[in-house]
């Protein structure tokens, strides 16, 4: 695998954003046995001090019993950006919101993942293309 990439405009010029499919939601779990449940269904997840808070599938989270009442689409940026760069996840989240599109960003190791609701998905991926387009040498 490559280096990972500091530098802001390579970051933009580099990120080739995807729209992932399904449909996706965030829920908290407070319950050992709801949080076993839905554990093997995580795209991702993150302990916060009134629970666990997870990212399912909008039909595993219906499942379960979870709240699924603002799904989200995944926007996946296909630049191996740096954990320490910066500047993708301001430029990405100022596009979106003079778009008028509310983002959560996901930092992993390899990829940033950006959640949209799904009724402004095609809209995200147009603006994040057109940053990206903008952003190239």
């Amino acid at each position: 695998m490559p280096d990972p990439i500091t530098n802001e405009a390579e970051m933009i010029a580099g990120m080739t954003p995807v729209l992932v499919s399904g449909v996706f939601v965030f829920c908290s779990v407070t319950e050992a046995e709801a949080l076993g449940a839905a554990l093997p269904h995580a795209r991702g997840l993150f302990a916060e001090a009134e629970g666990m808070s997870l990212i399912l599938p909008v039909e595993k989270a219906r499942g379960l019993g979870l709240p699924a009442d603002q799904p989200m689409r995944q926007i996946t940026l296909n630049v191996y950006s740096s954990l320490t760069g910066v500047g993708l996840t301001a430029a990405v989240s100022g596009a979106l919101a003079e778009a008028g599109i509310p983002a959560n960003v996901v930092a992993a190791h390899h990829h940033d993942h950006v959640f949209v609701p799904e009724a402004q998905a095609e809209a995200a991926l147009s603006a994040l293309l057109s940053l990206q387009s903008r952003a190239l040498p």
